[in-house]
């Protein structure tokens, strides 16, 4: 019986705490980290639709003796899925779905289906800010090199720098599955601090004047038009870029499932049951890849310094490339719509409105902020694509 009583105790959790110190500190410093994603989640309200599924992942992949996620079946060069069932558990099953990319995918369905690019239809210029906002990702990427990174992981450290979760996951796990924890969590923090991180870097790069610039009523845009956009939009980005078909396709089918006026239901149900299932799912297994074997280390340190500083150079590319184009436009852009070129949406559209109603309380950015936001969301994308040309 005292065996038995002994044999029981041994297999705890705490039993397998307290035999090794280290893996006792390392497994509460991960319990603290848990508590702050949950923090930021529930009581600040960032993220949360992603933020706390991570977190809850993160605490199931740090209970000691749980072993209900094993990264060990999907880190070789070919993915055996007889294996991972055979000897997998219930999050394994589900990540199966991030590893063969489909969730990242389908969550793109969900957000084509509730963005609204007349705003880039109208003003098609605000693709160039879009674009100059991915400086960040190409900077981190070539910073990423030179602090030792293998090209591979150095790709999906830039593509932090586009303020899009799924397309950061979707390249880590193409590219580089190990650190998929750190880059998802930076990815998804940053976006969620938006209103911190942009506004000391809006109000460096422009003047009070440049500010209170107010833009002309974007044109209306017809319902022909609308349903175009999609088809024309994936046809010619994927001829460029092959590689951006999953994302940029996803994209924009969603988006014509909700501009076309006869699929409405499809359209429900993509911006609601759709990618709120894929987001549970996507969440609670990316946030299992954070163990804290894989997680506590200095190449997780200098993934969120990397991803912080692709996100705010962003943040300028966009700003700059705003800047300048009301240069050649002879004062007709407020630069602040740049730092929306980002593809945080609506977040950071919304952050240029705020700091620009600031400078004059009768301007309305939003609209305007809408289109190089969207812009950014194709331009994450495409970034994409080209890393997975180059290394995939």
């Amino acid at each position: 019986m005292l065996d038995t009583i002994l044999t029981i105790l041994e297999s705890t959790g705490l039993a397998k705490l307290a035999a090794d110190p280290v893996v006792l500190v390392k497994t509460l410093i991960m319990y603290v980290i848990v508590g702050v994603l949950a923090y930021l989640a529930i009581a600040k309200k960032f993220e949360p639709l992603l933020l706390l599924p991570i977190a809850f992942g993160m605490l199931l992949a740090n209970l000691p003796g749980a072993e209900m996620m094993h990264m060990e079946l999907f880190l070789g060069e070919k993915l055996d899925i007889v294996k991972v069932i055979q000897e997998g558990g219930l999050l394994d099953y589900l990540y199966l779905g991030v590893k063969l990319g489909i969730y990242p995918s389908l969550i793109f369905i969900g957000i084509g289906a509730m963005t609204d690019f007349t705003p880039l239809i109208a003003n098609p210029i605000s693709l160039l800010i879009g674009a100059g906002a991915q400086t960040g990702v190409f900077v981190a990427f070539t910073g990423a090199l030179l602090l030792g990174f293998v090209p591979e992981a150095a790709a999906a450290i830039g593509i932090i720098g586009g303020a899009d979760g799924p397309t950061a996951i979707l390249v880590t796990k193409s590219l580089a599955p190990v650190p998929l924890g750190p880059i998802a969590i930076a990815a998804y923090s940053y976006m969620a601090l938006i209103p911190m991180i942009q506004p000391p870097f809006m109000k460096l790069l422009t003047t009070k004047r440049e500010r209170a610039i107010v833009m002309t009523n974007l044109r209306s845009v017809s319902r022909l038009e609308k349903v175009v956009f999609p088809f024309v939009t994936t046809v010619v980005v994927c001829l460029i870029i092959p590689d951006a078909a999953p994302l940029v396709g996803c994209l924009m089918f969603g988006n014509l499932l909700n501009v076309c006026g006869v699929t409405d239901r499809l359209s429900k149900t993509a911006q609601n049951e759709l990618i709120n299932i894929v987001t549970i799912f996507l969440g609670v297994t990316v946030g299992a890849t954070a163990s804290a074997e894989s997680f506590l280390s200095i190449g997780t340190l200098s993934i969120i310094a990397l991803g912080l500083c692709a996100f705010a150079i962003s943040t300028c590319g966009g700003i700059l490339t705003a800047k300048l184009l009301n240069l050649l436009t002879g004062g007709k852009i407020n630069p602040l719509i740049g730092s929306a070129g980002v593809s945080a949406v609506p977040m950071a559209a919304r952050v240029a409105q705020v700091v620009g109603q600031k400078e004059n309380p009768s301007n309305f950015l939003l609209m305007h902020a809408m289109g190089p936001n969207v812009a950014g969301v194709i331009g994450s994308a495409v970034a994409a694509g080209v890393f997975l040309s180059w290394f995939a």
